[in-house]
């Protein structure tokens, strides 16, 4: 029988310096899903991934839903 809370969760990353810059040359802000372990990592995850919107491998964070 699965728990009410699984392990498992499905997240939410996005880029960091896209959702700060306040200019309106960018079209959007990069985000990607994937899932963690709750138990292994209780902390927000941070990872580099590339963002289309910079044109390079930026830190995206975990954000809320």
């Amino acid at each position: 029988m699965a728990k009410s809370k699984d392990i498992r969760v499905a997240i939410t990353l996005e880029c960091t310096s896209c959702s700060q810059n306040n200019e309106k040359r960018f079209s959007g802000v990069s985000r990607y899903t994937t899932q963690k372990n709750r138990r292994n990592t209780p902390t927000r995850l941070e990872l580099k991934k590339f963002c289309p919107y910079c044109y390079k491998h930026k830190i995206h964070r975990e954000i809320k839903k």
